[in-house]
């Protein structure tokens, strides 16, 4: 959102506006118009000021209606800001119709967050990922890029110039797309060749999700040592980033940090991001970081919720991490969430207080990880294979016939439901693994892979020492 002339650089003023309706109430959309300012800030703008219409439901052709619309341009004008940013996403009309009531540049919060996106993504595999979003997001939009051109009308052979145009346009947009999805197909083709050698390794895996700015690179950095760009703004990080540490136990573990959730998150851009939110659904264990100073902290933990299960996460065995308690004064309500929590601890990634208590509480949740098992599960039982990929990790994947082969990590709630496909070994030993009850167990990697018997070894016991 910057305006560069020369070498003089002028930063954006905007100006926000809210709709208030039976569905989100003035205090919501006052937070949410609080969080569009953070995001302009974060964008490279600032804020010149904010207003909120009061309507039942949006109007179709100005979202705010025209009336609405003639005062805020007027207001606008006179804070003398060239950008107008809507809270929620337009249609292609309305923006055409309110850019022409302001008379300047009118952006939706989708276009706000793909413009953060484009500043950041640094690897290849970012940098296709967000022009395939801002691409799908263009291409219905393309209509009003055009009204500035002569269209005749009169039938075949009469058309002008700019429906000519368009339509150039939609089939080389849709061509790009068509390129960028097949890139990206090779590019998680890589990613998955790469999650297979760490895979080898057999050592437990763990995501880090959350509210974008929640603290997950500050959490990282913490536990591993390691320089992840931390800053306290949103989308600070957007690639995603892999780092090893050691347990207190002695236990390896790989740990993910990815994109920040949000509110209102789009969800083509979800969609986008499909491959590098797959680290998330391919862990053994979500650490889920929730900022504890934040005041709505329970709808933001309710968002990440959601898109996880969006994603197919949303089964998965979750630590809930309440951070920057540092800011807090009183910890006596976060300490009560956290005991109410299946898991929960309360920390400053920033001071280092209650790391300890984090790394007790991961360690009792990853033992509970060492079920592996050997399955052969018919096809037609795609609810049960549909559930291992969510819940579980598989590790493993051969088809034969009507039936597919697996080997897997589960949680220990899925052990009743695998129970009748195990695959015994020479007909005696079951072919699962529970903790560390089998620690002579026979590890697959070196007894050729899915055809070297039913026991697996204990991931937490077997190659993770040194």
């Amino acid at each position: 959102m910057m305006v560069t002339t020369g070498r003089d650089k002028a930063m954006e003023r905007a100006f926000l506006v809210g709709l208030e309706t039976q569905k989100s109430g003035r205090y919501e959309v006052g937070e949410s118009l609080d969080e569009l300012a953070l995001l302009v800030q974060s964008a490279g703008g600032e804020v010149a000021d904010r207003a909120t219409q009061k309507l039942d439901h949006p109007v179709a052709p100005t979202y705010i209606g025209s009336g609405k619309a003639a005062e805020l341009a007027l207001a606008a004008k006179a804070k003398k800001a060239d950008t107008i940013i809507f809270d929620d996403e337009l249609s292609p009309a309305q923006a055409r119709n309110l850019e022409g009531i302001f008379s300047c540049k009118v952006l939706d919060r989708t276009q706000l967050i793909l413009d953060i996106f484009a500043q950041r993504a640094k690897s290849k595999e970012g940098k296709l990922q967000i022009e395939l979003a801002q691409l799908v997001y263009l291409l219905p939009r393309l209509t009003g890029m055009w009204t500035h051109l002569s269209r005749q009308s009169g039938g075949i052979g009469m058309r002008g110039p700019g429906e000519t145009q368009l339509e150039v346009d939609r089939r080389r947009v849709q061509e790009r797309i068509t390129r960028l999805e097949r890139d990206l197909a090779e590019v998680r083709k890589h990613r998955m060749i790469q999650r297979e050698g760490r895979m080898r390794q057999h050592w437990p895996v763990a995501a880090l999700v959350g509210y974008t700015n929640a603290g997950k690179s500050t959490l990282m950095n913490r536990l591993t040592h390691s320089e992840v760009v931390a800053e306290d703004r949103l989308f600070a990080t957007l690639d995603p980033t892999i780092r090893q540490f050691r347990m207190p136990n002695g236990v390896r573990v790989l740990l993910g940090d990815t994109v920040g959730f949000l509110k209102k998150l789009p969800t083509h851009l979800v969609e986008s991001f499909q491959s590098t939110l797959e680290e998330v659904a391919f862990a053994d264990v979500l650490i889920h970081v929730v900022d504890a100073s934040h005041p709505q902290r329970e709808q933001q933990r309710k968002a990440v919720d959601e898109v996880l299960q969006k994603i197919g996460a949303g089964d998965k065995h979750t630590l809930t991490v309440w951070n920057k308690a540092d800011r807090l004064e009183n910890w006596t309500t976060l300490e009560w969430e956290a005991r109410t929590a299946p898991h929960g601890v309360v920390i400053s990634a920033k001071t280092g207080e209650g790391i300890p208590n984090l790394l007790s509480e991961l360690a009792s949740m990853l033992t509970a990880w060492s079920i592996r098992v050997r399955i052969r599960v018919p096809q037609s039982e795609g609810a049960l294979l549909a559930l291992l990929s969510r819940a579980g990790r598989i590790l493993e994947k051969r088809y034969e016939g009507n039936e597919v082969e697996l080997v897997a990590h589960i949680p220990p709630f899925l052990r009743g439901k695998v129970a009748p496909f195990i695959l015994p070994e020479d007909g005696k030993n079951p072919g699962i693994t529970l903790g560390r009850e089998t620690e002579g167990a026979v590890d697959e990697s070196r007894s050729g892979g899915l055809g070297g018997g039913g026991i697996v070894s204990d991931p937490l016991t077997d190659g993770v020492a040194g």
